[in-house]
């Protein structure tokens, strides 16, 4: 393969090849470990219903109010998802992204804003879209392709082009390919941000699923917003909790640390990139259709 000229002012590691296999094989292992039962069933649902003090599954959405705290509370419960891999390798950018700002607490605000920004705009415009679509999606579909859910063929789609986009993110950070980003900080994170809030586009979680149906019955385009904005923010706000607590107990030390040396940035945003993408791409494209007759993956023995 014939590699590509490091960007102008792009500061490499002095072994990407090796960074980029570690990190390739990661995702791979990652994808091959994922246990969607534990994940889903065992800590989102009980997470779900322990804050709702109900069984989720079977919990009543009737009205704006309550749609609106199922919305986060369902978002919350799926925090274990590559929701907030992709938040942890954000991380390095958004330091960057902090520019001059003084104090930590400006410092932090910044980036964490502009990521919110790329984030909700995205999961606003797909619930007011979904809503006005409706039933037609495939994410609300029932039918199958062959054994395969359509509303899984969606999520293979969009989780493929998210994991592309990512992986080239992360070689771009390397100075493998050109990095359409070099000189722009803040827009690195907004789109980082819009990768995350497109993971509702192809997210099959089953009480994400419930509150899109509930939306699309209320025929409101702005509730639908409101609750896919609400479920986006559940799903990284253990993550912004603790990249908040990180900063503020070190005096945003932390961001210093990570934000002043543009080869260490490289190195963590690269490579969590690399291998979120990985992961989403095989994991999405590889393993699910196998488990429906469409090729072959190694399965684990909880799986």
């Amino acid at each position: 393969m014939t590699r590509v000229p490091a960007v102008a002012g792009t500061v490499r590691p002095t072994r990407p090849g090796r960074l980029v296999l570690g990190s390739a094989a990661a995702g791979v292992l990652l994808a091959v470990l994922w246990s969607y039962e534990l994940v889903d069933h065992v800590i989102g649902a009980n997470v779900a219903n322990a804050l709702l003090g109900e069984d989720a599954a079977t919990a009543s959405i009737a009205g704006t109010a309550a749609g609106l705290a199922f919305a986060f509370v369902s978002g919350l419960a799926g925090t274990f998802t590559a929701c907030n891999i992709a938040m942890a390798a954000s991380i390095g950018p958004m330091s960057q992204a902090s520019g001059a700002a003084s104090g930590t607490a400006r410092a932090l605000a910044r980036p964490l804003g502009w990521f919110t920004a790329g984030m909700v705009g995205v999961s606003a415009v797909y619930g007011a879209v979904g809503v006005l679509v409706g039933t037609s999606l495939p994410q609300l579909s029932t039918a199958t392709v062959g054994a395969m859910p359509v509303r899984l063929v969606q999520s293979a789609v969009v989780f493929g082009v998210v994991g592309l986009a990512l992986t080239y993110l992360g070689l771009a950070a390397l100075g493998v390919v050109p990095d359409l980003f070099r000189a722009r900080p803040v827009a690195r994170v907004v789109v980082l941000g819009a990768l995350v809030g497109a993971f509702l586009i192809g997210r099959p979680y089953p009480l994400f699923i419930k509150l899109f149906r509930s939306a699309v019955e209320s025929g409101n385009p702005l509730y639908g917003a409101g609750t896919f904005v609400l479920q986006s923010i559940g799903n990284i706000l253990l993550a912004v909790i603790v990249f908040t607590v990180l900063a503020l107990a070190t005096k945003g030390r932390f961001l210093r640390w990570l934000g002043g040396n543009q080869r260490r940035t490289a190195v963590v945003s690269s490579a969590l990139l690399i291998a979120l993408g990985v992961f989403l791409l095989v994991y999405w494209d590889v393993r699910v259709p196998a488990i429906f007759g469409f090729g072959w993956f190694p399965t684990m023995p909880y799986n």
